[in-house]
């Protein structure tokens, strides 16, 4: 059984037959298997796709979102992957180096035609842009907007440097303003904004450090590049016990002074109002997705 949760999005490169086995064993809750940056020379794209194809068959990723990151417009090898890999139990796909909405608006369309050729449902195939460009932050929300495929977008903090010329401080600071635009015009087009990865890998310490910020600008999720990450990043990711507590109470308060007709309910000396509300039941829904993906 899937669940639709964006907690921790892990990278894997689709020719390496061992990490790919060792990523169906991981708590990651969504697999990106790549078939474009980690994967060189371009021989072993094909090799990639073979494997996937083969993998997803054999269900080895039954638990697991997939999400395969594919190659670009301009790559040559685009067609071949959405071709061979919209299979069933493959969920979507992570489009890179998303500049505009056009890209995004020309890969739903791509996606649509091979679901009709293939008598797919129109939609079975969702996207996760990647953004990667200073071109793409300016473009966010065009690009949220630009297709109903659009279920999250993720943040490729690397590229973005180079493309804007800047450097990757250790404390952020030229990443700052990028991770708040692409939170802000996420959300405000309902579409998931997912952190971008975490380069040191073995320092824990950084990472939770990242995340503590990652939380608070209101990212829902983060690249990862190391099943040794996950746990952090599920914790961070994932609502606290009291604050499940306090959603449960703020929606029984909520419920039962409106029922009894005695106006906005307190809590904690403060106001229930209808934010508040649908802020506890969207986080109580997220709490009981997170409680499946726990007993798989």
């Amino acid at each position: 059984m899937k669940c639709n949760l964006f907690r921790s999005l892990m990278f894997v490169p689709a020719h390496n037959e061992r990490l790919l086995n060792s990523a169906s064993r991981s708590r990651a809750d969504v697999l990106l298997l790549d078939i474009e940056d980690s994967v060189q020379p371009v021989d072993n794209k094909q090799l990639g796709r073979d494997n996937i194809v083969k993998f997803v068959i054999d269900g080895k990723f039954n638990n697991h979102l997939v999400y395969p990151r594919i190659n670009d417009r301009q790559s040559g090898e685009l067609l071949k992957d959405v071709r061979q890999l919209t299979i069933e139990g493959v969920d979507g796909f992570m489009y890179p180096k998303a500049e505009t909405g056009e890209d995004i608006y020309f890969f739903g369309k791509l996606l649509e035609t091979i679901e009709y050729e293939k008598g797919l449902p129109i939609g079975t195939f969702k996207i996760i842009p990647l953004i990667e460009t200073a071109s793409a932050v300016m473009n966010i929300q065009s690009i949220c907007n630009s297709c109903h495929r659009v279920v999250a977008v993720a943040f490729g903090c690397e590229d973005f440097v180079t493309d804007l010329h800047g450097l990757h401080d250790h404390d952020g600071q030229s990443i700052f303003t990028a991770r708040s635009m692409i939170a802000m015009g996420a959300r405000a087009c309902n579409v998931i904004p997912v952190d971008t990865v975490h380069i040191n890998v073995h320092d824990l310490e950084d990472l939770e450090k990242n995340l503590i910020l990652a939380k608070n600008l209101g990212f829902e999720g983060m690249l990862v590049l190391n099943p040794k990450e996950i746990p952090l990043v599920h914790k961070y990711f994932s609502p606290a016990r009291m604050e499940v507590e306090d959603a449960k109470e703020m929606v029984r308060l909520s419920d039962s002074f409106a029922k009894e007709g005695k106006g906005v309910a307190v809590f904690n000396n403060k106001f229930i109002g209808p934010p508040m509300k649908l802020a506890a039941e969207k986080l109580l829904k997220r709490q009981k997705l997170i409680e499946i993906k726990e007993k798989i």
